[in-house]
């Protein structure tokens, strides 16, 4: 089996987000799928993002058209430097095609995708809430209620990135909304945020010292995770658990991190940070260190299908987020659909990652 075709489906998710679908075919009719989402910072994903992204899909293609699906290793060693060179774009192009070649592989031997990545050690994940996108207004009392439903969804933990827009607003504002969250969900819910490094040093412990009452299981990426003695002066300084590293490329962007224990728990995105085969690696490099593995994944269905896959095998992970409340067909976008009980998702057993695109719903939310 060959691998002979690239496809990409943009999907418009809200009026901020488009997830970026990608489907390899084969030469003997099976299809695999990735996801190339959020590689364009914070602004709405336009057209053009779409086009950037699919220009370098098919530039990377090159290195997979007419060979084999399995030969995925030999794939990572020629696009690593890219990845580590060529910026996010480039990271999360060489990722969606990784991604996309295991759930072939999978289908491929008719095993699911986690077995050839490694022994499981769980049936299902624990996933938390991000419930950032779905919280309007961006209020104590929207991100209060969002909250609220999201419990009421069964999940059992909660993120939000209340200091988003700080330039606009003051760190009281957000710090206003965490203490909302905290007490709309009360004090059995596990309750996070997300910094997205909005802050220096000095104001980033002030404002984990007045979080201190809302009881958070992390304080997410004060400032970038790139600096590392900054994210380290600001970890021995509180008292709460530090997180980061969502964009990150490979074992050498998450060593310093990791080597330093400047956070307890990381977060490789299997979109951006080389895929699975990467993340395993990267969740052994932590390991070694006492790191726990949270992957990011404020994601489409698809990166989600095959962040199960890979958290299943990791001895290390925490939990898997979920971007929650952002459209309500998401489940349906994947066949069989997606499906979270009590805040978990089941590993599937099916070939691959076990799923497949509903067509018909992609195209009725194209861009």
């Amino acid at each position: 089996m060959n691998v002979t075709g690239l496809e990409l489906i943009p999907v418009r998710a809200s009026e901020r987000t488009v997830w970026l679908i990608v489907r390899l075919s084969t030469d003997e009719g099976l299809t695999g799928l990735g996801e190339a989402s959020d590689a364009f910072g914070f602004a709405n994903t336009t057209r053009q993002d779409a086009l950037r992204m699919e220009a370098e899909l098919r530039e990377m293609f090159t290195q997979v058209k007419g060979v084999s699906p399995a030969d995925i290793e030999a794939f990572a060693r020629v696009v690593a430097p890219v990845g580590v060179l060529g910026g996010l774009v480039s990271a999360t192009a060489a990722s969606a095609i990784e991604q996309a070649l295991w759930d072939l592989a999978g289908q491929a031997l008719a095993v699911p995708a986690y077995q050839l990545l490694g022994p499981k050690v769980r049936d299902t994940l624990p996933v938390y809430a991000n419930i950032n996108r779905a919280s309007k207004p961006r209020t104590p009392e929207g991100f209060a209620n969002t909250a609220r439903r999201a419990v009421a969804d069964g999940f059992r933990a909660i993120k939000a990135a209340t200091f988003d827009g700080y330039q606009s607003q003051t760190a009281d504002e957000g710090i206003a909304c965490m203490f909302a969250i905290r007490e709309a969900v009360g004090p059995d819910v596990e309750v996070m945020v997300d910094c997205h490094a909005f802050f220096d040093v000095p104001l980033a412990v002030e404002v984990a010292r007045r979080l201190e009452p809302c009881n958070l299981s992390w304080y997410e990426e004060p400032v970038l995770p790139e600096e590392t003695e900054a994210t380290l002066e600001i970890r021995k300084s509180i008292r709460q658990k530090m997180a980061g590293g969502e964009l990150l490329f490979g074992v050498q962007g998450f060593q310093a991190l990791c080597q330093s224990r400047a956070v307890h728990l990381i977060m490789p995105d299997v979109k951006h940070c080389g895929g699975l085969l990467e993340l395993t690696r990267i969740a052994a490099m932590a390991e070694s260190y006492g790191v726990q593995v949270a992957p990011h994944n404020p994601s489409g269905p698809v990166a989600t299908a095959a962040s199960v896959h890979v958290c299943a095998v990791l001895p290390n992970f925490h939990s898997l987020e979920l971007q929650w409340g952002e459209a309500d067909w998401r489940a349906d976008l994947l066949m069989p659909t997606e499906e979270f009980v009590n805040g978990t998702i089941r590993v599937s057993e099916r070939p691959g990652f076990g799923v497949r695109l509903n067509d018909r719903l992609a195209v009725a939310h194209a861009i």
